[in-house]
This record gives C-alpha cells, sequence and structure tokens, in this order.
C-alpha cells in the first residue's frame, strides 16, 4: 500500500476508534457484546482483512504497518479489536502460509470481508504456551480423518465459522512432531462449543471450549495437504501474533498515560492538583518513558520482521516488554487515580483488567524468555 493510502487509512480508523469505540466502552463492559453498528464498521474499513492478501480481498498490510494500526485500535477495549484479531492473525496467517490455493481460494475471501469468522484451536489443558502436550488425534480413515479431542479458552470460537484444528496425525511422535492442522467447518457433526468462559476482564472478547467427538473431515481439510506441519504453522502465525499483540500494548499504554495525566491535572487533594505532587509526577514520567520504549522496540522489530532478518527472537522481546510494560502502566494509572481508580465508574479499573491476560496468551512471559534465550545462545561456545 502507498504510503499516502496507508496514511489515509490509519488516520480513519484513530478516528473511528475515538469517536465510535471509545463512547461504547461502558456499553461493552455491561453487555459483554460488541455493538452490531460497530462490527459492521469495522467490516466495512476492511478491519477483517487488514492483514490478509488484496487478491482475495484483504488490504495486504506488512508488519510495519500492521503493528501501527495495533497501536491505534488497542487504544480501547480490546475486545474490538480481539473481534478481527483472529481472522488477520493466529488463524487466517495459517491459511496464508500454509494453505493450498484452493483452501486460499474457499476461506480467505470471507475472513477478509468479515463474513466468516474464524477460530484458532490449538490450547489444550496439557498444551498452552508450550504446544508439546497436544493429545488432540485425527486418525486417517476411509474419507479423510476423524478428529478427537478438547480444545479450551479458544478465542472466538462461541462465533466461529471455521476452526483451524491441531490435532495429532501420528500417535508414535511426542512433542512438537507429528502436529497438523485442519480446517474444520462449524456445524460438522461431533463439534461442539461450550458456554463462553467468564473471564477477568476483556468483556465482549469470548473464549470457550471445543469438543471433538468423531468429528469426520475430508483430506482437502488437511492445511497445506501436508501431514505434520502444524507445529511450523502454529509457530508462524504465533510469532506473527506476538508482535502484534505488543502493539496492542502499546496502544493501550498511551490511553492509560492520558487517562492518568488527565486525571492528575484536574484531581485536587489537600486544594493542590495531583499533578504537583513529585511522587505522582515520578509515576507519569515512568509510564511516558516505557510506553515510548515499548512503541520503539515493537517499530524497529517489526522493521526485522518485513525483511526478514528476525522473525522469532525479536517479536518474542517485543511481547516480553509490552505486555509485561503495560500491566505496569496499568498499575500506576490506578494507584495515580487513588481510591477512585478501585471503582468500575473509571476507565483505568477495566483496563488494569484487561490489560493482565497480554502476559498470558499467545505465550505466556515464561515461555517468551526460553524462546529469546534459545535464539541467543544458537552457535555460541562453537
Amino acid at each position: 500500500m502507498e504510503a499516502a493510502d496507508f496514511e489515509a487509512v490509519l488516520n480513519a480508523i484513530r478516528t473511528f476508534v475515538r469517536k465510535e469505540v471509545v463512547p461504547a466502552e461502558d456499553v461493552i463492559e455491561k453487555t459483554d457484546e460488541i455493538p452490531e453498528a460497530l462490527r459492521a464498521q469495522a467490516a466495512q474499513m476492511g478491519l477483517f482483512g487488514y492483514a490478509l492478501p488484496e487478491e482475495y480481498g484483504g488490504l495486504g498490510f506488512s508488519m510495519t504497518e500492521d503493528v501501527q494500526l495495533a497501536m491505534e485500535v488497542g487504544y480501547t477495549a480490546p475486545a474490538f479489536r480481539s473481534m478481527f484479531g483472529t481472522n488477520n492473525g493466529i488463524a487466517g496467517q495459517v491459511l496464508v502460509n500454509f494453505g493450498t490455493d484452493e483452501q486460499k481460494q474457499r476461506y480467505l475471501p470471507g475472513l477478509a470481508a468479515g463474513d466468516t469468522i474464524a477460530s484458532f484451536a490449538l490450547t489444550e489443558a496439557e498444551a498452552g504456551s508450550d504446544p508439546s502436550g497436544l493429545r488432540t488425534r485425527a486418525v486417517r480413515v476411509d474419507g479423510g480423518y476423524l478428529l478427537n479431542g478438547q480444545k479450551r479458552f479458544i478465542t472466538n470460537a462461541t462465533r466461529a465459522d471455521l476452526f483451524m484444528v491441531f490435532a495429532r496425525t501420528n500417535a508414535d511422535t511426542e512433542g512438537t512432531k507429528g502436529i497438523s492442522v485442519f480446517a474444520v467447518e462449524s456445524g460438522s457433526e461431533g463439534l461442539t462449543v461450550g458456554p463462553k468462559d467468564e473471564k477477568m476482564g476483556q468483556r465482549g472478547a469470548h473464549t470457550a471450549e471445543v469438543f471433538l467427538d468423531d468429528v469426520l473431515v475430508p483430506e482437502s481439510a488437511l492445511i497445506g495437504a501436508v501431514e505434520g506441519e502444524g507445529f511450523s504453522a502454529a509457530m508462524r502465525s504465533l510469532a506473527r501474533g506476538r508482535l502484534h499483540i505488543a502493539a496492542v500494548c502499546v496502544g493501550l499504554a498511551q490511553r492509560l498515560v492520558e487517562e492518568s495525566v488527565n486525571h492528575a491535572a484536574v484531581s485536587r487533594q489537600g486544594g493542590r492538583p495531583v499533578a504537583e505532587f513529585q511522587q505522582v509526577q515520578a509515576m507519569l514520567a515512568d509510564s511516558q518513558s516505557e510506553l515510548l520504549a515499548g512503541r520503539g522496540m515493537v517499530l524497529e522489530a517489526a522493521k526485522a520482521y518485513d525483511d526478514g532478518s528476525d522473525r522469532r527472537m525479536a517479536p518474542s522481546c517485543a511481547k516480553l516488554f509490552c505486555s509485561e510494560m503495560v500491566d505496569r502502566v496499568a498499575d500506576r494509572a490506578v494507584q495515580i487515580h487513588g481510591g477512585l481508580g478501585y471503582m468500575r465508574t473509571v476507565a483505568v479499573e477495566r483496563f488494569y483488567r484487561d490489560a493482565r491476560l497480554f502476559r498470558l496468551y499467545e505465550g505466556t512471559s515464561e515461555v517468551q524468555k526460553v524462546i529469546i534465550a534459545k535464539q541467543m545462545l544458537k552457535g555460541a561456545g562453537r
């Protein structure tokens, strides 16, 4: 996309988020739903396919463009981004990077238009950030594969039309070997979705368990038509997703800083604005410094992703730092608000709960540290 065109899209999204989505945050929190009007506008703006190829109806954003958009949508309730994030990210990228031409033609246009909602069904009770404990099985039978297993914490599962299901196609393998991924359509016999989970925060973004009980899928459902590529597909999608989430954290940190500054400037204690107290100033300065550090890290990591020089360590570094950073910024925001910060009537209380998830999903902070260290030590001592 030309720079001028991208800037116009970014400005339109920024205006939409601030004028339409931010005022709807209380409604999203109370109803646990994204208003249909916002969903329709997001689809019209191309948000369901911004990272998908233009030939399939997407906007074809580079990673550098992706993270800039993520910073804008991260400014508001995380559920808004979650509504279209999986189509562009971890689920959609499985198709983009590993799907056959037929699979891309069948599913990507619907994902890009927002007519199809996809879910990334990887996580299980014994397979979270590390998928080596995956137990869902796919057994080859006449006519295709029979899938059995149980997934949990699956984003958008209650709304999904399409599931990217990861399963073992080789029962003799352990760890990351022998994992494949299948496109399973909702309504398939034997596939059921549990009730939405009751979470700490991020209301409006639904997760649920997914049950697969003798789900028969045709051979054409095997992504890429090759067994054993599931782990590679997951890791490649997650690397991009981690960098995107880091950018979302930067966007939320920006909002938290603004909420903190605005409150400190108008709130008074002992006849003086709270902003005059040096310890409050110190918290504001720490948050602003960390926000700028996170933004710089994300943009640099996105540049390395686009030129192919680093698509593994830098995304993990950015996700680790920014997800931890936004939690610290949220904590300071509550502190700056004092007792009011603990009340459900202020945005920072809600964002404090929302931010906590970023350190857990798409790879916990602890897993990011392992990935980073392994990349650092490659070839060391030889």
